[in-house]
């Protein structure tokens, strides 16, 4: 009690001495040497890695969505395939907060653009990346009036939906408008120690803008063919304009630190959890083909030294789980591991794809495959004389996208929202016959896919209600949504 009183008599003390004081209280308060505003480039630097947290951070759910990962115990959120909370909440709101920070740095640096040019570009290059990242994600969104809220931006609190057709089209031409001035010459100004991503290579950011809109293009590539046949031919046509990530080197990789608490995000979970393997179609296709990147893939089984998967959406757990293989090595036992954005050989299964297309992309769809698969087993740790061997063997050409495809499909392993993008765009992989079956366990007998697209949050539904009932409308399953605009497969649901 003596000390309550004590405090009291402080708290009162202070309140009497307040109107003496109050006047000089901002002065005395300030620190001379403290900035007003944290430097642009601990701002990127928190905004790469958060973004690479909280991508990077999923094992199953996308994981499961792109037909890689199985859980072995622990069967909520239907062994991984339901959405959660932590898969549509924190994406959603990780687009809008990143977004909402890259560009206050550009409304700070703009009165001084022509000295901040290339930390400028970095941000505009992120922020577009964020809006491809989340627009594959949730479909419709937000975006024209996002990001408005401040009375002198209008004042929009609830902002309308727009739709992906709007979008997309708008997304890639900001990329080609952005590579077009960096292709006018670099800045003088130093992105500094924030760009964990590239670490201040200009080069780099630039190449990674030029293949984000390679991406974007060919994911439009059934249902706006001309536009991105125009992007996809302009970008091959002029690589000293548009140079693209074309080796491992230049892979938008985000590498950890190890000092807790950044860690790499799989390594993190594994410290304390084992709930992970393949998805029976992933271990079985790897084998099927003979290829050798399942050694740094996959790890085999403990038990009895085979690989081998688990089927997804079991809501058991098998009986004896040393039977079944885990994660490999170099993508889960590395506290200083990687997050992939963007790895090289995703270029040439893009061009691999339009060659096939007809389109003119300076090389044959062979030549481009061929590549994209070395560039894969290069990044996997493997030799040359492996690659030569899968080439000449399973993984051999033949003159179909589905070859491409279901290579691309492996390649694209950790990146794993880019795999499920892949899945729902081409129908890659197709080989789970039992995946109705598997479904009818916990009552979704109505799908044979997986889900379409992530839900949106709940603080939508609270907060922006009338335009969130328009962007669900006519939606029979709000879990699964309904197929995204590029998403052209027949017979799904």
């Amino acid at each position: 009690m003596k000390k309550i009183m004590n405090r009291w008599a402080v708290i009162l003390l202070i309140t009497a001495l307040l109107p003496a004081c109050t006047g000089d209280f901002e002065e005395i308060n300030t620190d001379p040497d403290a900035l007003n505003e944290a430097p642009p480039t601990n701002v990127l630097g928190n905004i790469l890695r958060r973004t690479a947290e909280q991508m990077g951070g999923d094992i199953d759910g996308y994981g499961t969505y792109a037909g890689y990962i199985s859980k072995l115990q622990y069967m909520d959120d239907m062994g991984g395939v339901e959405p959660t909370n932590n898969t549509f909440g924190n994406r959603w709101y990780n687009c809008y907060f990143c977004n909402e920070q890259l560009r206050v740095i550009l409304v700070n640096t703009e009165e001084v653009a022509e000295g901040n040019k290339n930390i400028r570009w970095a941000c505009r290059i992120f922020q577009l990346y964020l809006w491809l990242l989340n627009i594959d994600q949730y479909g419709d969104m937000p975006y024209s009036e996002a990001m408005s809220g401040a009375e002198k931006l209008g004042g929009i609190y609830t902002p309308k939906y727009d739709s992906e057709k709007e979008i997309y089209p708008d997304l890639i031409a900001k990329l080609k408008a952005v590579s077009d001035e960096m292709a006018t010459g670099f800045g003088n100004d130093d992105i500094g120690e924030g760009d964990f991503l590239f670490h201040g290579d200009v080069k780099k950011w630039q190449r990674f803008c030029n293949s984000l809109r390679l991406r974007a293009a060919i994911r439009l590539s059934g249902v706006a063919t001309e536009l991105a046949k125009s992007h996809i031919e302009e970008i091959a046509g002029n690589p000293g304009k548009y140079p693209l990530i074309d080796n491992n080197d230049d892979n938008a990789y985000f590498w950890w630190t190890a000092s807790l608490p950044y860690v790499e995000r799989w390594y993190d979970n594994s410290r304390s959890r084992d709930d992970h393997t393949f998805y029976d179609t992933f271990i079985d296709h790897l084998k099927s083909l003979e290829d050798p990147r399942i050694q740094a893939i996959v790890k085999p089984a403990s038990g009895d030294g085979e690989y081998r998967g688990y089927e997804s959406g079991a809501n058991t757990t098998p009986a004896d789980r040393t039977l079944y293989s885990r994660i490999g090595s170099m993508y889960r036992d590395d506290p200083t591991g990687f997050t992939p954005f963007y790895k090289s050989c995703e270029t040439y299964y893009i061009l691999a794809e339009a060659a096939m297309l007809g389109w003119n992309v300076g090389m044959t769809a062979q030549e481009a495959y061929e590549k994209a698969v070395r560039l894969s087993m290069e990044d996997n740790g493997l030799t040359t004389e492996e690659a030569d061997a899968y080439l000449a063997g399973k993984g051999k050409w033949n003159n179909t996208k589905e070859r491409i495809w279901w290579d691309q499909w492996v390649a694209l392993f950790k990146e794993n929202w880019e795999g499920w993008s892949l899945y729902r765009r081409t129908g890659i992989p197709t080989s789970d016959v039992n995946y109705v079956s598997r479904l009818s366990r916990w009552g979704r007998d109505a799908h044979n896919s997986q889900p379409f697209r992530i839900q949106y949050p709940e603080n939508e539904r609270l907060y922006n209600p009338d335009n969130y009932k328009i962007a669900n409308q006519d939606i029979v399953d709000y879990v699964w949504g309904r197929q995204l605009w590029w998403d052209t497969r027949t017979g799904v649901n």
